[in-house]
């Protein structure tokens, strides 16, 4: 039999064991109850604006004269005279005097030609004073018609030939001595001289080169589908040309004039000019503009009518997000009237005033509720208990 130690011993372990994991579980904290979370995806919003645009198209190009001209001896001689303004960047007005050929050849010439008109004319007078005598010689031996042959007529035809032949090479004499003196035929800028004082020339020898300083031209390059932008495919449009001079930039006002009417076998362009009036200033106080400056070109298009433009990217296709009025995720279709650069400019689909989500979403899903930072910041600031108010509640 088991003593009553044996038994007890074990009773009071047990209890021991029971009141210790009491005792333990009694110190241990109860678990804190965790705040609710709001998991309402927060979003930025831009209100969508509605405003006139007038489309502007972008390009470039080189200034280059409306007109250049080599300029090259038309009759032959001695270079006795060359302009002080006649050298590379002179400017020279229409009808100035640029050089001189010797016209000694020329002014003989001159007078031979006005002395073979004299005799023609002399020997014209003659032979119609032979057929007259001729005709009176007829008249006193026969009463029967006289013949051409008899009145001298082809005798008095060829001498008025020769009589026009000479004047005709009075006419090229006078030309020829005209041409001794080479004159610019419109205001220009002098490219290049190519001759020397005493130097000889021949008919056709390279004199120098000019260009026009009364009108500028410019070939812009467009893609086709830059051209639905302008209206009568940009003819009369306002262009304006921006460029460096002297280390600053400058503007300059010009009109598209004409396109050129086909597509570049190479950049499949279509090319239309820009003209400008008096590029140098030399009529005017405006800047100056120099052959060769690179510039680009922005020409003024068509009314786009009332657009919004937004980024490209909030656009997914065709569809842009938006919050509504009751902070609601939702898509709308819009109508892309044109790219530019990283925006886009639609005409339908958004009213006036509408906030559209400029931020990105993790798992958009349409209907979702949405919130602004704004409205989170306000949800969670506490409310401030008037002190006054508490300590008078205490009393």
């Amino acid at each position: 039999m088991a003593t009553k130690k044996q038994i007890i011993l074990p009773i009071i372990v047990l209890a021991i064991g029971i009141a210790g994991l009491v005792g333990i579980s009694a110190l241990k904290k109860p678990p804190e109850e965790k705040p609710v979370v709001d998991t309402t995806p927060l979003v930025s919003v831009e209100a969508i604006e509605y405003k006139p645009m007038t489309f502007s198209v972008s390009s470039y190009g080189v200034v280059a004269a409306k007109y250049d001209t080599e300029l090259v001896a038309q009759v032959s001689g001695e270079i006795i005279y060359l302009a002080d303004k006649f050298v590379k960047g002179g400017f020279v007005k229409k009808g100035d005097i640029l050089a001189k050929i010797d016209p000694s050849d020329y002014e003989a010439g001159l007078l031979d030609s006005q002395a073979n008109v004299a005799s023609a004319k002399a020997n014209m007078v003659q032979e119609r004073a032979n057929g007259e005598v001729a005709l009176r010689e007829w008249a006193e031996i026969t009463n029967s018609k006289p013949t051409a042959l008899s009145l001298r007529k082809p005798q008095l035809a060829q001498e008025l030939a020769k009589l026009k032949s000479a004047e005709a090479d009075l006419l090229r004499s006078h030309r020829d001595l005209e041409r001794t003196v080479i004159r610019a035929p419109y205001d220009a800028l002098i490219s290049s001289r190519e001759i020397g004082l005493g130097a000889y020339v021949t008919t056709g020898s390279k004199i120098g080169h000019i260009y026009n300083t009364d009108t500028a031209e410019i070939r812009l390059p467009l893609a086709d589908k830059e051209m639905q932008y302008l209206d009568q495919k940009g003819t009369h449009s306002e262009v304006t040309l921006m460029g460096n001079f002297a280390g600053s930039k400058q503007q300059w006002q010009g009109k598209i004039v004409r396109s050129e009417g086909v597509v570049d076998s190479k950049s499949r362009m279509t090319y239309l000019v820009a003209e400008i009036e008096d590029p140098y200033g030399l009529k005017t106080d405006k800047n100056e503009l120099r052959f060769g400056t690179y510039v680009t070109a922005n020409i003024q298009g068509s009314n786009a009518g009332n657009v919004a433009v937004i980024p490209r990217h909030l656009i997914v296709n065709g569809l842009v997000a938006i919050m509504d009025s009751d902070n609601t995720l939702r898509y709308k279709p819009v109508k892309i009237i044109r790219q530019e650069g990283a925006n886009v400019v639609i005409s339908e689909g958004l009213d006036p005033g509408m906030e559209v989500i400029t931020s990105a979403l993790d798992y958009p899903l349409e209907g979702m509720k949405l919130a602004l930072p704004v409205d989170k910041i306000l949800q969670d600031e506490p409310i401030e208990t008037d002190k006054t108010e508490i300590a008078m509640e205490g009393k």
